[in-house]
């Protein structure tokens, strides 16, 4: 892993873990939640203000870095770090969930894959070896192996993505050549126990500094999304971080950390904040539901976030109907304290012993969307 990157184990409690994850722009206590900065930015709101929330890590995207404004201009502007002006952990994914999504316009070989941009339609081809140039041309902290995400419940195509995934996998560890980024593999196999289990088998063999689970959260059920985490947490090694990509919903959070997860990302908070509805602890609020025209109390009078500290209900829809861009800062500061400070309370609990019932009493009072 090198002498940047070390993972400690603080506190276990079942299988839910506190720890923490060296890297060379600050330690990441875990479990934690990153927002997503796709395009080197979290949407709608500044660096400073996610300090504020205390956030440790960011999300960028590979795919959308590459085709705009280009990786090498970033690299030759001293990086991700300078170019988005953030100094602590960044994590970029590889590419290929991207990449797979477009399925009308991309051609997958065993080498890699030729893709439109959706840009402007121009012709690209990442290749394991071309999306680890990408990610050290950005210089994030944790970076990703390429691979192939599959449906859920297509067997056969989950085998021959498998495949191509650990081939990758392979391809991408020779292809690294920066001792101050840990590389993750990725999990893929859909909602079949035997694929999974083959997966982890083979990743962890090449022993990466962590371990990504991928294709989950793709239109599988929530059952089966729980089912092959518990398979996985059994199989996984303790002494390495598990990233869970894609989820994160505040009951999702809870029910991951039960089941050994330590890494979360997601762009529901900040989605939901653009399209009007804010997440409390117990439920979703639409902001722009008449019931809010003269409703005086804050998003949450639980929460001590900016906005809830100075704005109402009433105030937050009158900026959602004249259609302020204040109103999607406001509601993506407060979506995105809420899931910081419940991933802060859950380590607190961990390490605390106590974890067990605080997620017992959490799922008892959180009302589904």
């Amino acid at each position: 892993m090198g002498s940047d990157f070390h993972f400690e184990l603080i506190s276990q409690e079942g299988r839910a873990r506190a720890g923490i994850f060296t890297t060379p722009h600050g330690n990441l206590l875990t479990p934690l939640f990153a927002p997503v900065g796709t395009q080197g930015s979290v949407k709608a709101v500044t660096p400073e203000q996610l300090e504020a929330l205390q956030t440790n890590l960011i999300l960028a995207n590979t795919y959308h870095l590459y085709l705009r404004p280009g990786d090498q201009l970033i690299a030759g502007l001293g990086g991700l770090h300078r170019f988005m002006h953030w100094d602590k952990p960044i994590l970029t994914d590889s590419g290929g969930f991207q990449v797979f999504s477009l399925a009308d316009n991309r051609k997958i070989d065993s080498d890699g894959v030729t893709f439109k941009s959706h840009i402007d339609g121009s012709t690209h081809r990442i290749t394991p070896e071309k999306s680890i140039s990408i990610q050290e041309n950005l210089g994030a902290d944790i970076i990703m192996a390429f691979d192939e995400c599959s449906s859920p419940y297509d067997l056969y195509r989950n085998e021959t993505a498998l495949e191509r995934t650990h081939t990758w996998a392979e391809r991408c560890l020779q292809a690294k050549t920066r001792p101050d980024q840990a590389l993750f593999g990725i999990i893929q196999g859909g909602v079949y126990p035997e694929l999974r289990e083959r997966s982890i088998d083979y990743l962890t063999r090449l022993d990466f500094p962590g371990y990504a689970i991928g294709g989950l959260s793709v239109g599988e059920t929530k059952a089966e999304t729980l089912s092959i985490l518990e398979l996985m947490d059994a199989r996984l090694p303790e002494n390495k971080p598990r990233y869970l990509m894609g989820v994160g919903s505040p009951e999702d959070l809870v029910t991951g950390v039960l089941r050994g997860v330590d890494i979360f990302d997601c762009v529901l908070p900040t989605r939901l904040a653009r399209h009007h509805v804010a997440i409390t602890r117990t439920r979703r609020l639409n902001i722009a539901n008449a019931k809010f025209t003269t409703d005086a109390l804050p998003i949450d009078e639980s929460c001590y976030c900016y906005a809830c500290r100075n704005f109402s209900r009433a105030y937050l829809r009158h900026l959602v109907l004249a259609k302020e861009i204040l109103a999607a800062t406001l509601l993506t500061i407060h979506n995105l304290n809420t899931l910081i400070t419940l991933m802060t309370d859950i380590r607190v609990a961990i390490i605390q012993c106590r974890y067990a019932q605080f997620a017992a009493e959490f799922l008892e009072h959180w009302e589904s969307a």
